[in-house]
């Protein structure tokens, strides 16, 4: 086991806690108030039965990691159980339960590169690529005199996920998407 400071701990890592217990973070935040003592509020999910806990801790206290080996595996296609991955050298598949992927399960297409983090070789959690690219296919009009660059207006992807955009995005948009967080990046290059 590694030691890792609460403030390190990032969404994905996979924590060991009560006594050899695996759990995966689902977010993490540091708060750092004027007064007082900082600390890291880490809400996870137990990996052998799906519990969500959440733990407020010292932003400098030590934490277990687990050791997880991330391999890298193609994402095939959602048998309605199950999501099948394949590992791209050795063609063994791997079927991933929708909980495991939770919400980014809208953003798995067909061929994508994605990470999972294999503990004694079953898939603990999953590390979808950082950006991925999505069509607009319907926003609000601009509003006329509504020139503030910080200003952003809703829109739907072609994925069905709504994000926050900048005023000067259109249906029919292809634009790129923070995968951690669902926000808007930038205009699509291609």
């Amino acid at each position: 086991m590694v030691k890792v400071i609460a403030s390190n701990v990032r969404k994905g890592n996979v924590l060991e806690q009560d006594g050899g217990q695996l759990y995966v973070v689902l977010k993490a935040e540091t708060f750092r108030p004027g007064k007082g003592t900082p600390t890291t509020t880490i809400e996870m999910r137990r990996i052998s039965d799906g519990v969500k806990t959440v733990i407020t801790t010292k932003t400098g206290e030590g934490l277990e990691r687990a050791f997880v080996e991330d391999v890298e595996h193609t994402y095939l296609y959602d048998d309605g159980d199950n999501h099948i991955f394949m590992h791209p050298e050795t063609f063994d598949q791997v079927a991933v339960p929708p909980d495991m992927i939770g919400d980014q399960v809208a953003f798995l297409e067909p061929e994508m590169k994605c990470y999972l983090k294999m503990f004694d070789n079953r898939p603990v959690a999953i590390e979808l690529p950082a950006r991925v690219t999505f069509e607009i296919t319907e926003t609000e009009p601009v509003v006329k005199g509504q020139t503030a660059s910080s200003s952003y207006k809703p829109a739907m992807l072609s994925n069905g996920v709504r994000i926050m955009v900048p005023p000067h995005i259109d249906a029919g948009t292809r634009v790129v998407i923070n995968t951690e967080d669902n926000s808007y990046v930038e205009r699509a290059k291609d």
